[in-house]
């Protein structure tokens, strides 16, 4: 399998870390390309699909202005990416995950929002999941 190209969008220096590590022990080879806020997101999105690396997944805070310098959150975050790709595969990661926020997340086109109080192997098994399904799909097309 080709390796996997996923774009965390996360405003906490710690929380990056703690899903790039993640990350790294999936079964599935991933690179994982970061952004502080979402202006920084948006901007990467764009630069990784010019540069023919479009990223397979987006794992997508919520709340991008509390820590970092960002203006915008991450629903506004993933209204642009969107313009930028209507196919884009985005996924919310946050705490915020039962609040009218994260169902606005969905309203404007991510795929879903995952809870940020499961465990790290739970985590690691729905990305996993997530990107078979997205290759599967891509292979019946």
């Amino acid at each position: 399998m080709e390796k996997k190209i996923v774009l965390v969008i996360d405003d906490e220096d710690t929380m990056q870390d703690l899903i790039r590590r993640n990350l790294e022990r999936c079964k599935i080879p991933i690179i994982v390309y970061s952004a502080l806020t979402g202006e920084e997101g948006v901007k990467k999105y764009k630069e990784l699909m010019e540069k023919g690396r479009k990223p397979d997944l987006v794992i997508m805070d919520l709340n991008l202005t509390q820590w970092g310098k960002g203006k915008i959150d991450g629903v506004e975050a993933t209204r642009r990416i969107l313009k930028i790709d209507p196919n884009a595969n985005i996924y919310g990661y946050t705490a915020w995950f039962a609040t009218e926020w994260a169902y606005k997340l969905k309203e404007v086109g991510a795929k879903d929002v995952i809870e940020r109080t499961i465990l790290p192997s739970e985590f690691r098994k729905m990305i996993e999941s997530i990107l078979i399904s997205m290759d599967k799909h891509k292979k019946s097309e």
